[in-house]
């Protein structure tokens, strides 16, 4: 079974200036975290943007939307941003149907060497190869279906929304 790895950007791959603060992408950092965590799981990386997901638009989403519906892999995990993360997944849920579909992120970025991403990626992986079926986010060992899932900013966390 191979996993296609789909990146979107999000904090996964943000990097620091450290002369103005600002964050910013370069190039992903998924080969270089499988690599760390010694993962054994064939997967097929696709960048399709490195972008903010609060820049995240409909045509974004679409993008995304497509390439898991054209995809020949029947298992996927979407890296992407945690602020909109729940509405991307909220895209793919009504209309992937024949596929398992994992969306995580990061709270920290990978460079910050504290990131929650290594953690969040490994247990992504193990979700798309067990889960039937269906859209998912998988965030802090947890994962949660499409259709019940917020972002709880207070806590820094994702819960079920109901």
């Amino acid at each position: 079974m191979t996993i296609k790895l789909l990146i979107t950007g999000g904090t996964f791959d943000k990097e620091y200036n450290e002369l103005n603060g600002d964050l910013f992408f370069r190039r992903t950092h998924l080969e270089e975290m499988l690599r760390l965590g010694r993962s054994r799981v064939p997967v097929k990386l696709k960048t399709l943007m490195m972008i903010d997901s609060l820049n995240m638009k409909a045509p974004h989403r679409a993008k995304i939307l497509a390439e898991c519906l054209a995809s020949k892999e029947k298992h996927i995990v979407i890296t992407h941003g945690t602020d909109t993360m729940a509405e991307t997944a909220a895209v793919l849920g009504p209309a992937v149907k024949e596929k398992t579909v994992v969306l995580t992120g990061a709270m920290v970025p990978y460079k910050f060497g504290s990131s929650d991403g290594m953690f969040n990626l490994g247990s992504a992986l193990s979700f798309a190869q067990t889960l039937p079926h269906g859209v998912y986010i998988a965030m802090n060992g947890r994962y949660f279906n499409w259709y019940n899932v917020r972002k709880n900013r207070a806590k820094g966390e994702f819960e079920e929304a109901r």
